[in-house]
């Protein structure tokens, strides 16, 4: 009998409905529906989901629709299938609910801002100076930007903004276009239930962490962040004063046994966090990562500040949906580049959070910045309207996942001697090395031979030694890279390192 019981539980029906005339595709709105049942606790790990054909009945959709619904599900390990059964919500999940331990009360999204002066502040982490060849941290690749499609864009965007006398000042939180644009692509392509009055155009994802840090920065709790982690964002975090606790991580990303303890000892007011790729170290945030993270959000009541600032590059499957479009009661403040995309210079990012906060940023840019580039959003709301932003993207994808590959197969060739994980997205690498190995000597070593390199001591909150490189490849063609990797092979080649 017990062996005929999962069978039994597929006759029921998913309760959802799909819209149709909505810009969100089929599958990916059904994609949605199980995150959130799996969210909201209504779908156990373990529990079995019915057939695709039933569930193309039941929904009144075709069956290819739920297959390619199921097979996202599992690429991003939601569901599992076993043969000759069926497919099963993923038994690796922890079980989603806030009962598990005392609740703090919940608040509404903090607002609160803080009154006194800003300190006066420098960044510290300074841009790598010129040599021959240098790795970059992970940056793009700007030859590969559509530059006739953009001029086009940009002369219209100038045409029509001088013919309308819209040259003047204009909505701080950016382009109602591109903002518009923003929130469509959010909610068609990331699963992101947002509206335009969520979104704020920001000078780069660093100019959404400095608003974070600030508005966020006269609460008493600490920002939880990992111990390798984004220099600039700790620094503007520093910048406010505010107390910054270190959490292990590991292959699968942030400790939350770590995390855990921690919210039990002490007052977390944010959690910072690059859960797609984590800078520096490139892995993946996991699934069941992420839905404990969101619970004890909830549960501490605590704001996760989610840095996605290389989103679109994933090569093993399409992209995690990101925390913020799961259930997150407001919790999150999403923050997304699309300089990563175009090029960094363009300097445009946005951030997605609950609409008091976004207006709090506007009259923080007010302040600041009064607004963006208003030719330059105009001319990018159109690049995503008219689907060149799109074409862009998946030409570039191919470009970079080549790249990747090959500077895989080359530092195993020319660096058998570095450890490292196969990313499955982002633009960089990162490769740890033998503690014998005088990372500040091979740094000089690599600067005489024209070789610029990024010590991993630079993304050490704690100052800790820290024996790993990170080699951005995605702005390096092969012949560039290689010519680099020997740079970098003949200074580790000037230190005598015992065998292990």
């Amino acid at each position: 009998m017990t062996a005929n019981k999962p069978v039994s539980l597929r006759n029921w029906h998913l309760n959802m409905t799909l819209e149709r005339s909505g810009g969100v595709s089929l599958h990916l709105q059904l994609v949605q529906a199980v995150v959130n049942e799996v969210c909201k606790g209504r779908l156990l790990p373990g529990s079995p989901l019915p057939g695709t054909r039933k569930m193309s009945d039941d929904l009144g959709v075709n069956r290819k629709t739920v297959v390619q619904a199921f097979e996202e599900l599992q690429a991003q390990g939601w569901i599992e299938t076993q043969p000759r059964r069926g497919s099963f919500i993923s038994q690796k999940l922890p079980i989603f609910t806030s009962h598990q331990a005392p609740i703090v009360e919940p608040t509404p999204f903090p607002l609160s801002l803080i009154e006194s002066g800003l300190e006066t502040y420098a960044l510290s982490v300074s841009p790598v100076k010129p040599s021959r060849w240098q790795f970059s941290d992970g940056v793009p690749d700007t030859r590969l930007v559509p530059f006739d499609v953009l001029s086009r864009a940009f002369r219209r965007a100038l045409l029509i903004s001088a013919r309308a006398n819209r040259l003047a000042y204009d909505d701080a939180r950016g382009n109602l276009s591109l903002r518009s644009a923003i929130a469509d692509m959010l909610r068609q392509e990331r699963g992101m239930s947002v509206s335009t009055e969520q979104v704020c155009i920001i000078r780069g994802s660093q100019m959404g962490i400095y608003l974070s840090a600030r508005l966020l920065s006269n609460h008493t709790g600490c920002v939880v962040m990992e111990k390798l982690s984004y220099p600039p964002a700790r620094e503007a975090f520093e910048s406010f004063g505010v107390d910054i606790a270190y959490v292990d991580q590991d292959d699968d990303g942030m400790s939350l046994d770590a995390l855990e303890q921690m919210c039990v000892q002490r007052e977390i007011s944010a959690v910072y966090t690059t859960p797609h790729h984590q800078f520096p170290t490139t892995c993946m945030l996991s699934l069941e990562r992420r839905i404990r993270l969101l619970a004890l959000a909830e549960q501490y009541n605590f704001i996760i500040i989610e840095d996605d600032y290389d989103h679109e590059f994933h090569f093993s499957h399409k992209p995690m949906l990101p925390l913020a479009s799961m259930e997150t009661a407001g919790r999150v403040i999403h923050i997304g580049s699309l300089s990563k995309i175009l090029a960094p210079g363009l300097r445009l990012g946005y951030m997605v959070a609950p609409e008091g906060f976004i207006q709090r940023c506007g009259r923080e840019i007010l302040l600041i910045d009064r607004q963006g580039n208003a030719v330059t959003e105009l001319a990018v709301a159109e690049l995503m309207v008219n689907g060149q932003m799109k074409r862009h993207i998946r030409r570039a994808l191919k470009v970079y996942q080549l790249r990747r590959d090959h500077a895989v197969k080359r530092v195993r060739e020319i660096l058998p001697m570095a450890r490292f994980n196969v990313p499955s997205g982002g633009l960089a690498l990162w490769l740890c090395f033998d503690e014998q190995l005088n990372m500040d000597k091979l740094q000089k070593e690599a600067k005489e031979l024209g070789l610029s390199v990024l010590l991993g001591d630079l993304f050490s909150g704690l100052n800790d030694k820290t024996h790993a490189l990170r080699l951005g490849y995605a702005d390096l063609n092969e012949t560039e890279f290689d010519q680099a990797l020997m740079c970098l092979s003949h200074a580790i080649a000037k230190q005598e390192i015992a065998p292990t």
